[in-house]
């Protein structure tokens, strides 16, 4: 499982790359995966410093942590 979340995990550090800051509902819509490994996977990267997740109204926003160059 610990690989599915880390293979997952670099899917979202694409997706974000890529797409900016998503809401959560994009994120889990644009990875296409079962929710909760994208959460899980999510989680992880938000534990490491590499992500951003914040609360705005009712929904969360996510963004990865470093600028693109």
């Amino acid at each position: 499982m610990i690989t599915e979340i880390g293979i997952v995990a670099g899917e979202i550090w694409e997706f974000l790359d890529k797409n900016g800051e998503v809401s959560l509902f994009e994120l889990i819509e644009g990875i296409e995966k079962p929710r909760e490994l994208v959460l899980m996977s999510l989680g992880w990267l938000s534990r490491e410093g590499h992500v951003l997740v914040k609360l705005e109204e009712d929904n969360y926003r996510i963004s990865l942590r470093c600028a693109k160059a």
